[in-house]
C-alpha cells in the first residue's frame, strides 16, 4: 500500500509485488465483506488514538495483530490453508521484508547525519527547506528526503508555539508531491518505469501540474506561517537549541550510504536475471535478493560509523520505526482480498468505479481518473492502485505515453498527489508523524489531518482538474 509503500528512493520496492497475490485471487468472486478487516486497521489507525491514546500507544501492535488474524484465519478456513499460506507467505517475502528492508535502511542512513546549528524557523527559513525537500524528493525519494531534513525543521521550529501545521505542509510538499518528477520519487512512478514508461516521461508530462502544487502550497504556507510568526507569543523566550555551533553537517559520509541504497534499487528495476526462487508460489528473484542483501549491509555499516554523539545530537531512536513496521504488517495482509476485487476490474465489487473513469464512447476520462485513482490511494497502497488503473487505460506504455498520454498523467499525478491526504496515504506520512511526536510536537489527529488536506490539497486538486484534466 502506499506503503510501499516505499518510498525514500525506494519505497517503490515494497509496493512492486503487493498486487501480486491479489492477482492470483479471482476477486469477481469475492465478498465485499472481505475488506472488513483493512476497513477495521484503517478505523483503528483513525480513531482509537483519540478515543484511548494511552491503550494505543501501549498496545497498537496487537490490535493490528488482532485485524490481520481476523483476515488470515477465515481467509484459511473458507480458501484453503494452502492458498492462505502462500497469501503469507507472498504478502512477507515479497511485500513486507523488501518494505521494512528499505525503509530501515533510510531510517538509519538518514538518523545518521545531524545538520547541526541552530536554524531560526522563520516564514522564510521554513519555505526554503520545503523547497529543497520538494526538489531533493525526485533525486532520493520521498522517504529519503523527509527522513533527512524532519529532523532538522523541527529543531529549527522548537522555539515556536504553533508548529504542527509546518509539519503538516512538509508532508505535502516533501513527503508527497515533491517526488512527481521521476521513478525514484514515488513507488507507482517507479512501476511505470518498470512496464516501460520513460525515465524522464512524467517529468515532461505532470511538471506544470507539480509545479503549480508546490508553489502554490509554498506560497500558502508562507502566508500561514507568517501569520503564527508574528503573532504575540509565538516564539518562547528561550530558544532550547544553543546558537553555539555553525552550520554544516555530522555524519555526512552517510551521503555516500544514501546513494549506494539509490543504486540498489535502481539495480533490482533494471536488472534483469533468470535466477529466482519459488516459495510455495512466490517468485523471489536475484536481484531483489542482492538489493535486500545490500541494504542490510548499508544500514549495519551506517550504524557502525555514525559516532555515538550524532545520534544522540539526533536524538534518534527506534521507536517511530516499530510503530511503521507494526502497523504496516497488519496493512500489507489485509489489503490482500481489497486489491483482488479492484483488480478484478468491471466483473469485481468494485465494478462502479472502474467504469466511472470511461466516457459513455468509450474513451478514458482523465479526471475522472485522476480523482479514482487518488481517492483509493488515499486509503489503499498508491502502487498496485496505480498498476490497477494502468492496466485498465490498456496496459501498453507506449499507447499511454503517445495517444493517451492525458491518461498516464492523471494516473501518475492522481497515485503521487493524493497520497497526501491521509496518514496512510504514503509510508513517509506515518514516519513523519512518529517522529515529529517522538520529538514532543502534538500533531493533528487522523480526521485531523484529513481537515487539513481537505482545505488545502483538495482545491487546488479541483483547479488542476480544470485546467488540465478536462
Amino acid at each position: 500500500m502506499k506503503w510501499l509503500r516505499w518510498v525514500g528512493p525506494g519505497l517503490w520496492l515494497a509496493s512492486v509485488p503487493v498486487g501480486v497475490v491479489a492477482a492470483e485471487l479471482d476477486g469477481s468472486q469475492l465478498s465485499v465483506l472481505w475488506g472488513v478487516p483493512f476497513a477495521g486497521i484503517l478505523l483503528s489507525i483513525a480513531l482509537v488514538p483519540l478515543l484511548a491514546p494511552i491503550f494505543w500507544h501501549h498496545h497498537f501492535g496487537k490490535i493490528a495483530a488482532a485485524w490481520a488474524l481476523l483476515f488470515l484465519v477465515p481467509f484459511a478456513l473458507v480458501l484453503g490453508p494452502g492458498v492462505a499460506a502462500a497469501g503469507f507467505v507472498h504478502a512477507l517475502l515479497a511485500e513486507y521484508i523488501p518494505f521494512i528492508i528499505l525503509l530501515t535502511a533510510l531510517f538509519a542512513v538518514a538518523g545518521g547525519i545531524f545538520i547541526r546549528g541552530n536554524l531560526h524557523g522563520s516564514p522564510g527559513l521554513n519555505v526554503g527547506i520545503l523547497a529543497i525537500g520538494s526538489v531533493l524528493a525526485s533525486l532520493m525519494g520521498t522517504t529519503g528526503a523527509s527522513m533527512l531534513l524532519i529532523r532538522p525543521l523541527i529543531r529549527a521550529n522548537d522555539n515556536r508555539k504553533h508548529k504542527a501545521h509546518v509539519i503538516v505542509f512538509f508532508i505535502f510538499c516533501v513527503s508527497n508531491v515533491g517526488g512527481s518528477l521521476t521513478p525514484l520519487g514515488d513507488p507507482p512512478l517507479f512501476l511505470g518505469f518498470l512496464k516501460g514508461v520513460d525515465f524522464f516521461w512524467t517529468a515532461q508530462h505532470i511538471f506544470p501540474e507539480t509545479l503549480f502544487m508546490i508553489g502554490s502550497l509554498l506560497a500558502i504556507f508562507y502566508a500561514l506561517d507568517s501569520w503564527y510568526f508574528h503573532r504575540r507569543e509565538e516564539r518562547l523566550p528561550d530558544d532550547p537549541t544553543p546558537d553555539t555551533q555553525r552550520i554544516g553537517f555530522d555524519g555526512a559520509r552517510n551521503f555516500w550510504l544514501l546513494g549506494a541504497i539509490v543504486f540498489l534499487v535502481l539495480m533490482s528495476g533494471i536488472w534483469k536475471s533468470s535466477v529466482s526462487f519459488n516459495i510455495l508460489g512466490t517468485e523471489v528473484g536475484l536481484p531483489g535478493i542482492v538489493r535486500d542483501l545490500g541494504l542490510i549491509a548499508v544500514t549495519i555499516l551506517s550504524l557502525n560509523i555514525t559516532p555515538a554523539k550524532v545520534h544522540d545530537d539526533n536524538q534518534f531512536s527506534w521507536g517511530p520505526m516499530a510503530e511503521v513496521a507494526k502497523l504496516f504488517a497488519g496493512i500489507f495482509l489485509t489489503i490482500i482480498p481489497v486489491i483482488a476485487m479492484l483488480k478484478a476490474g468491471l466483473n469485481g465489487p468494485f465494478g462502479a468505479v472502474v467504469s466511472a473513469v470511461t466516457r459513455a464512447d468509450g474513451s478514458p476520462d482523465p479526471a475522472m481518473y485522476f480523482w479514482a485513482t487518488g481517492f483509493l490511494s488515499s486509503f489503499l497502497d498508491n502502487a498496485p492502485t496505480y498498476l490497477v488503473f494502468f492496466n485498465t487505460a490498456g496496459g501498453d506504455p507506449q499507447a499511454l505515453m503517445t495517444t493517451l498520454a492525458p491518461t498516464l498523467a492523471a494516473v501518475s499525478a492522481g497515485a503521487v498527489f493524493m497520497g497526501a491526504n491521509t496518514y496512510i496515504g504514503n509510508a513517509p506520512n506515518l514516519m513523519v508523524k512518529a517522529i515529529s511526536e517522538d520529538r514532543g510536537v502534538k500533531m493533528p489527529s487522523f480526521f485531523g489531518y484529513m481537515a487539513w488536506s481537505g482545505g488545502v490539497l483538495v482545491p487546488l486538486f479541483i483547479v488542476m482538474t480544470f485546467i488540465w484534466l478536462r
